[in-house]
């Protein structure tokens, strides 16, 4: 009778790779966009954007909801200084 293996333990995520928020743009059309303008996009580019748009989602749903409505507007993405 053989002896059953051992699991290794699992390996921990990166703290990096926690922290990554889900895409919700459309790459190939950032890029698009970028091209149109006649330069190049980096590596990170999508990503700082996604980031920066998650950033917006954040700012909105706070705004609507200290007016006290459950609805975003337009409007709400306007950023105040």
């Amino acid at each position: 009778m053989a002896k059953a293996k051992k699991k290794a333990p699992a390996k921990k995520k990166p703290a990096a790779a926690a922290k990554t928020l889900e895409v919700l743009l459309v790459g190939s059309k950032v890029k698009a966009t970028i091209k149109e303008a006649d330069c190049n996009t980096g590596g990170d580019a999508v990503d700082g954007l996604n980031n920066w748009v998650h950033w917006l989602i954040k700012q909105a749903t706070a705004r609507a909801q200290a007016n006290g409505r459950k609805t975003v507007r337009a409007h709400d993405f306007m950023v105040m200084g």
